[in-house]
């Protein structure tokens, strides 16, 4: 997706959303605002138990072909449909590529996710595997493949990490390896993500889901974060996940260097172990975080 020739902030559609949403979106605007990033949102109001999405938040993101939205709760029981797979479905967001850092900034590897429901096809089944690999494994013999089934997976991600690179894995697998790797990597607070329409190259990390025109980033993992009241009411949900999606939505606009700048500042905070949320082992709140990155961005 290039750039405007004359260097005119690009629109994002911004979706707050439920629980700590509002929290952690308003942390991203903060540190959007102080680093002069070349983007302005148009926000919207959409929760989960609503019955569909709004057709002018539709409409925005179709237009921006770019979103950046916090989490909206899914419902229990029947009546009202999750509003993000809706997103994914009427956007054709078939992948959903997920990147874990280990302790951070150690080692990390990606889980691709096939975001197709139940059905799993050889078109659906091909092009998640063409954009693993940017190829068909048989294509490029100089690429390891192995298989693995999801149970042993999750032990072996557990017990001994590093021996992971690149996972394909179907929907309902790669959300049991998400969330998994997550807790090793430092919890749902720290996994960036997001739902992409577009391929990638190999300097784009974190999560994204893939298709062919749009990009949705979020929060990697949430694992119940979402409705954590404590978390909302002491407001000390961890911001980092989402300004590391936000600097790779800025990496996908194509502006390296203020994702480079952004990911360097948050990577700073949390090495120097001073500002932390409690998921972390620290005390801080969500707006002491904001505020160290933001001291960092320098």
């Amino acid at each position: 997706m290039p750039r405007p020739g004359d260097g005119a902030p690009r629109p994002v559609t911004l979706i707050p959303g439920d629980g700590i949403g509002p929290l952690v979106t308003n942390a991203v605007e903060q540190v959007m605002e102080a680093m002069h990033a070349p983007v302005y949102f148009e926000k919207y109001e959409v929760h989960g138990d609503m019955m569909r999405v709004p057709s002018e938040v539709m409409e925005s993101i179709k237009k921006n072909k770019v979103c950046l939205k916090g989490g909206l709760t899914t419902p229990m029981g029947g009546g009202v449909s999750s509003l993000n797979v809706q997103l994914r479905k009427e956007l054709d967001l078939y992948a959903s590529l997920c990147s874990f850092v280990l302790d951070f900034i150690v080692h990390g590897f990606h889980n691709l996710q096939i975001n197709k429901l139940r059905v799993i096809t050889k078109f659906c089944s091909e092009r998640i595997a063409k954009y693993a690999f940017e190829e068909v494994a048989t294509k490029y013999p100089g690429i390891k493949y192995n298989e693995i089934i999801v149970d042993n997976c999750c032990m072996q991600l557990v017990s001994k990490p590093e021996q992971f690179d690149v996972m394909v894995t179907p929907n309902l697998y790669g959300n049991l390896v998400a969330n998994t790797a997550a807790g090793i990597a430092g919890g749902t607070g720290v996994m960036p993500g997001g739902f992409a329409l577009w391929m990638m190259n190999a300097t784009d990390r974190h999560t994204c889901n893939v298709g062919a025109d749009h990009a949705i980033f979020e929060q990697g993992a949430s694992a119940g974060n979402v409705g954590n009241e404590n978390l909302l009411e002491q407001k000390t949900a961890n911001p980092v996940a989402l300004l590391l999606s936000s600097a790779m939505m800025l990496r996908h606009l194509q502006f390296p260097s203020f994702a480079d700048r952004l990911e360097t500042a948050v990577k700073l905070v949390i090495s120097e172990g001073r500002y932390r949320t409690k998921d972390l082992g620290g005390s801080s709140t969500t707006q002491e975080v904001v505020d160290a990155v933001i001291g960092a961005l320098d």
